[in-house]
């Protein structure tokens, strides 16, 4: 079951971009005018995961992208996206995201095509002994290379402060069985596109998205009522801001930018070469 001594997540949680300088510093101005432009809509804050390029991090940059988002919260729990290579690297990361006093670590499962299943569980078995802070299961194959099958998800599931999972997958189907057969624990839709179809009495406790740094009302709206003409709003407003593209965290920050709330569209990578 899920523990009592955590607060249960649900709702709309933003995947939050991660605002920089144009010499590649983390320009805590623009993390503050973020969260303060979402902060009526969102339950919670998931700084440096993959819409925050969190793979593409410097350790600098993922330690102040997350400080910043922990010290402008106000309330809102900080869940620190932890994308790394290695179960090693995940650790270390994650002790580091406990001392700067977030609420939970996000993470995915070790980058290799080839892992097993018990790998994969044995990933997590190992991050939940070293590290005591609520963990979320981050479900993708885009970034590792590899997927959660339905009984590793569940066995991982099992392991004691496992809090969340953030369910990537692309397959409704795949999701369906996930929240059936974890009632315990709260499943997020990762998806814009498939939200109509795992919303609604038995669905998903939230969604986790893009969409939510722009328009966090609309994942609202249909977690609260799924309807397909919503769908067609929320699958409008995705394409019109570049969100299914391969880099849509660019457009997103290029939108951001376009509204002022963030200083500068730069991202990780080409940021540092501008100076």
């Amino acid at each position: 079951m899920y523990p009592a001594k955590h607060a249960k997540h649900s709702g709309t949680i933003v995947p939050m971009v991660t605002p920089l300088t144009e010499s590649g510093e983390v320009s805590e101005p623009s993390v503050r005018r973020l969260i303060d432009s979402l902060r009526s809509e969102v339950t919670g804050l998931m700084p440096a995961l993959s819409t925050g390029e969190g793979w593409k991090l410097s350790d600098r940059q993922w330690h102040d992208v997350v400080a910043c988002a922990v010290r402008h919260a106000d309330g809102l729990p900080v869940l620190a996206g932890v994308q790394s290579p290695t179960t090693d690297e995940v650790i270390t990361r994650a002790k580091e995201a406990q001392a700067l006093g977030v609420a939970a670590i996000a993470v995915t499962t070790p980058f290799s095509p080839d892992l097993t299943q018990e790998e994969i569980y044995e990933h997590y078995r190992a991050i939940r002994e070293a590290v005591p802070v609520p963990l979320f299961v981050y479900n993708e194959k885009a970034l590792s290379g590899n997927q959660i099958e339905l009984d590793t998800l569940v066995r991982v599931c099992a392991l004691p402060d496992v809090v969340g999972v953030k369910e990537s997958s692309g397959s409704a189907e795949f999701t369906r069985k996930l929240v059936a057969a974890v009632p315990g624990i709260p499943v997020f839709e990762g998806w814009e596109n498939l939200l109509h179809e795992v919303t609604g009495p038995g669905g998903v406790a939230g969604f986790i998205g893009p969409l939510a740094n722009l328009e966090p009302g609309l994942a609202n709206a249909m977690l609260a009522r799924p309807t397909a003409e919503r769908q067609r709003r929320i699958d409008a407003t995705c394409e019109r801001y570049g969100l299914f593209s391969d880099d849509w965290y660019r457009h997103l920050k290029k939108e951001l930018h376009r509204r002022g709330v963030i200083d500068s569209a730069a991202v990780a990578g080409e940021a540092e070469g501008r100076g």
